[in-house]
C-alpha cells in the first residue's frame, strides 16, 4: 500500500508545497546565477529512472558557460569553472533543488536511489540485479546519509539495496532527516565527482 500508492501521495503533496515555500529562494538564486555568470539558470540533463527509462533532470547552473565540453572529473583546475555562487549552491545542495519539479512530474521520489547518468552501464547494470532500477529514484536516499560522493559503486547499490528492502513510511523519514545534517556539513560531496559533468555536456547529452 504504502509503496504503490502513499509513497507517490506524498511526493505530490510536499513536491508541490516545497516548490510554494521555496518560491522566494527560487526567484533569489535565479537572480544571483545570472548576476555572477550571464547565461540559463537552470539547465537539464539525462539521467536514468524508474524502470530505466531515459527523464531529464533539473538544476540550479554551478558552473560558467565558458567551462570546456569535458566531464568535470577530467578537467585540470575544474573548480575554477564553478562559479562563485555555484560553488554555495553545490555546497549546500541547493542547486538539487530544481528536482522538485522532477517529483511532482512523478520522474523522482523524494526518497530513493540516486538517479544514475545514462552513460553509468556499470551502476545501471549492478542495480538491476538487486531491483534498484525498478524503484522512482530519490532528491535523496540512503546512500546519500552514508557517504554521497564518495562511494564506490559497489557500495552504492548495497545501500540501494538495503533501501529496497526496507523500504517504508517510517525508513524514507529516516532516509530524508538523516540527510539533513550530512547536507549542512556537506559531508561527502567531491568537488569533480564520477557523476559530476558540466553544463554544457549536460546539455548536450539531451539533444
Amino acid at each position: 500500500m504504502y509503496k504503490n500508492c502513499i509513497k507517490r501521495l506524498l511526493d505530490i503533496v510536499l513536491s508541490l508545497l516545497g516548490m510554494v515555500i521555496l518560491a522566494p529562494l527560487f526567484f533569489v538564486v535565479f537572480i544571483a546565477i545570472k548576476i555572477d555568470d550571464p547565461g540559463p539558470a537552470f539547465f537539464k540533463h539525462k539521467r536514468v529512472g524508474l524502470h530505466k527509462r531515459y527523464f531529464h533532470l533539473y538544476k540550479f547552473r554551478s558552473m560558467k558557460v565558458s567551462a570546456p565540453d569535458l566531464p568535470t572529473h577530467l578537467m585540470e583546475h575544474a573548480d575554477q569553472y564553478v562559479t562563485r555562487v555555484g560553488a554555495f549552491l553545490r555546497r549546500t545542495s541547493i542547486d538539487e533543488l530544481p528536482q522538485l519539479w522532477n517529483i511532482l512530474k512523478g520522474d523522482m521520489s523524494i526518497v530513493g536511489p540516486r538517479p544514475a547518468l545514462w552513460s553509468q552501464e556499470d551502476l545501471i547494470a549492478e542495480r538491476d540485479k538487486v531491483g534498484a532500477n525498478d524503484v522512482r529514484p530519490g532528491l535523496t536516499g540512503w546512500a546519500q546519509i552514508n557517504g554521497r560522493d564518495e562511494l564506490e559503486i559497489s557500495q552504492k547499490v548495497r545501500f540501494d539495496a538495503e533501501y529496497i528492502q526496507k523500504m517504508s513510511f517510517w525508513f524514507d523519514c529516516k532516509c530524508f532527516f538523516g540527510s539533513i545534517l550530512p547536507v549542512l556539513r556537506s559531508d561527502g560531496v567531491a568537488e569533480g565527482g564520477k557523476e559530476d559533468l558540466t553544463e554544457q555536456n549536460r546539455e548536450k547529452v539531451t539533444k
